[in-house]
């Protein structure tokens, strides 16, 4: 009986982000129905204002998101770049060129981050336009932005962004390939994609979060990707408070390398742009004792390796790198003796009354 209360007890320990996490499924779903809701609206808005450039802006995770946002959007053919909404807030001026014509493109789970809600409002009134991705279609910044998509289905109870952060970054996929003019069906096997890859790598990562001799964690990708290594590195200290870095793939090497060792493993999200080149970096990590996980749509000699659908847009793959990820983290959690769903001085929403 004893026992039985033990383990019991230990699986109550973040049992709302590993409910979160396996909810992704469903959760992209949801956040499919709630960008075609908009669509129409955001295409027809886009054409009517032919803006120059598009600012992606959000705090902690949702910056990662927007560095992400960013590179998708680019991809498309649109300019755009991703800036904290702090830096938005603070320093307008260094952000915002003269006489552009400016789309702002707000994403928070809440909607009442102080920095993204104040920058946002400053933005609008300043003759801007807004569209915000959310998770709470109720909140400030939904109910200031010209556009919303809300992702309700996707809120959490847990602080640590999971199922809200990658439901948000769908939208966002959706978002680019829609200005992009891709086919409006586009990203909707991603549900059933990301039901298959929480079944086929929850014993990998479970095994490599409980390890032991892993000390030191770090996250390689580049272009969308270098967004999710900065949110998986994000996620890997929130929850297990374990060394975590990300980097670009081939920066990596330009000092950072240093710190490899056998107690390391370097995952990398590799691009099938850049594979060759990525993938030499891992076995360059390799030989120096490091064990090495490898995500990506492209087949590689690696053991421990988790296959993408090759058939997949790439730009619609960003994603489905992150629920195996969240669960390294959420394991890693528990191995270190952290509650993942209340991560150590934090919390899910930042207010501030003094800016």
């Amino acid at each position: 009986m004893a026992l039985s209360f033990c383990y019991n007890a230990a699986m109550s320990i973040g049992q709302h982000t590993r409910r979160e996490i396996l909810s992704q499924p469903a959760a992209w779903s949801a956040a499919l129905s709630a960008f075609e809701q908009r669509r129409a609206e955001i295409l027809d808005f886009w054409a009517r204002a032919d803006f120059d450039q598009v600012i992606v802006t959000g705090c902690g995770s949702t910056y990662y998101l927007s560095l992400a946002a960013a590179q998708l959007l680019r991809q498309r053919g649109l300019h755009a770049s991703a800036v904290p909404a702090s830096e938005l807030l603070l320093r307008p001026d260094a952000v915002c060129l003269p006489g552009a014509r400016y789309l702002l493109l707000s994403i928070s789970r809440s909607g009442t981050t102080t920095e993204t809600v104040r920058a946002q409002e400053n933005f609008v009134k300043a003759g801007g336009a807004a569209i915000c991705i959310t998770c709470d279609s109720g909140s400030s910044l939904a109910q200031s932005a010209d556009v919303s998509i809300a992702i309700d289905a996707a809120q959490e109870r847990s602080v640590a962004q999971t199922r809200s952060f990658s439901s948000m970054l769908i939208a966002a996929q959706l978002l680019a390939g829609a200005l992009g003019r891709q086919p409006k069906n586009a990203g909707t096997d991603l549900p059933q994609a990301c039901g298959a890859l929480l079944d086929s790598c929850a014993d990998l990562m479970r095994s490599l979060g409980s390890d032991a001799r892993l000390e030191s964690f770090f996250f390689l990708g580049a272009g969308a990707l270098y967004g999710i290594a900065c949110e998986a590195m994000l996620k890997m200290k929130e929850m297990s408070l374990a060394h975590s870095e990300a980097f670009h793939p081939l920066e990596f090497r330009h000092g950072p390398m240093s710190l490899v060792s056998v107690r390391s493993l370097v995952i990398g999200l590799v691009s099938p742009v850049a594979a060759a080149h990525e993938l030499r970096v891992l076995r360059e990590m390799q030989d120096m004792g490091a064990t090495v996980l490898v995500i990506s749509q492209c087949a590689s000699e690696f053991a421990k390796h988790i296959a993408l659908p090759p058939d997949l847009p790439a730009a619609y793959v960003p994603a489905l790198h992150l629920p195996p990820l969240q669960l390294l983290a959420f394991w890693r959690a528990l191995k270190n003796g952290c509650d993942p769903d209340q991560p150590q001085h934090l919390s899910a929403v930042i207010s501030l009354d003094d800016i």
